[in-house]
């Protein structure tokens, strides 16, 4: 397998910083497309991969799943891209594509594994896979995803992950005019999941801890607000919820919103990963089939319709654009929810 040389960004070990460092392509296979990035959005999995935190970290370790780039170069057997085309690529490149979730659409849950845009498993060149911290990417073009024309490049890169995190559950959980749901969390996924259940039409509210996160989540479309340390709110609020979409990314105590779901409601967890605690009250739940549920990414098919979506009602995330050397600044903020509410890289800045 032929490959080249591009200049990217990436850790050589849990507690060095982001630096520079040279990565290898593969050059175009008859299905591939090679994609010059323009903007790259940074995860909390960009981080918590860079610092091995979930453990299995490949070293040298290049993050970055929020991807929108120049089409550059085409495999021969091509037919969805062509050179100069605006395309977008998220968080998995590959996946067995014959197993029954698979040939369902839902590449995420593909039963042998998918492949990860970065830390995963490059079967072209047998080595760890590399995200989009650097100049180019090549992808296979089933995995690649087209870009509405009228949407902002760089505020589109975080939908290719907070955006379809949040956006994946409300399908499933077929969020429409006549849904109620609730948000926990003000982030890069809260943000995104206000926006997207507001734009199907659902009648919105935010959970916060923050009585000064109020205006923010009304302006980015919320009809209310319920400070979730007041029992009184709270109380207001019980049995109202048909959704819950739970995006808090460190331990905390579920308990405290399921008496705030209707009947055969549902709270789903999207930013969390580990162990929960308290242990949950199953009262609740077993006296309202009410359910606590899990959700991640998306396959293809439904990250394309997301993308499709915000095209027409034109949603797009709140970011802030900084270069890649600010990169190691940018993680200390984010531990710190110090942005407001993605930030997103320049990949102009590479070539300086």
């Amino acid at each position: 397998m032929e490959k080249f040389t591009v200049k990217a960004y990436g850790t050589q070990a849990p507690d060095a910083a982001i630096a520079q460092l040279s990565i290898d392509r593969r050059t175009v296979t008859a299905n591939d497309v090679e994609i010059e990035i323009l903007y790259c959005g940074v995860c909390h999995s960009d981080l918590h991969t860079a610092r091995n935190d979930w453990g299995g970290t490949i070293y040298p370790a290049v993050p970055g799943h929020e991807i929108v780039g120049r089409v550059s170069s085409v495999g021969s057997g091509v037919t969805k891209f062509k050179v100069g085309d605006i395309a977008a690529v998220g968080c998995l490149v590959d996946s067995c594509r014959e197993c029954e979730q698979c040939k369902n659409d839902l590449e995420q849950y593909c039963i042998p594994g998918f492949t990860g845009t970065y830390n995963g498993k490059d079967k072209h060149l047998n080595q760890q896979t590399f995200g989009g911290y650097s100049e180019k990417v090549v992808v296979d073009q089933h995995f690649v995803l087209k870009v509405p024309k009228n949407l902002d490049l760089a505020a589109t890169a975080p939908l290719l992950c907070a955006g379809i995190t949040t956006w994946s559950p409300l399908k499933h959980w077929k969020v429409g005019k006549d849904s109620k749901v609730a948000v926990v969390g003000l982030g890069g996924l809260g943000h995104m999941a206000i926006k997207l259940a507001k734009g199907l039409g659902a009648h919105v509210t935010l959970f916060s801890r923050s009585p000064e996160k109020e205006k923010d989540a009304l302006e980015l479309g919320a009809d209310q607000v319920i400070i979730s340390t007041s029992e009184a709110q709270m109380a207001e609020v019980s049995g109202k919820f048909d959704l819950i979409i739970d995006t808090v990314p460190y331990v905390h105590d579920v308990n405290h919103y399921i008496p705030t779901l209707n009947i055969n409601g549902t709270i789903v967890l999207v930013g969390y990963l580990g162990d929960l605690n308290p242990m949950l009250n199953t009262v609740p739940m077993i006296l309202g089939r009410k359910s606590v549920a899990g959700s991640v990414i998306a396959g293809i098919a439904e990250t394309q319709e997301l993308l499709d979506f915000c095209g027409e009602h034109n949603i797009v995330s709140d970011i802030e654009i900084i270069k890649m050397q600010d990169i190691n600044e940018a993680y200390e903020r984010m531990l710190k929810s110090d942005v407001r509410y993605r930030f997103v890289i320049d990949m102009a800045s590479l070539k300086n």
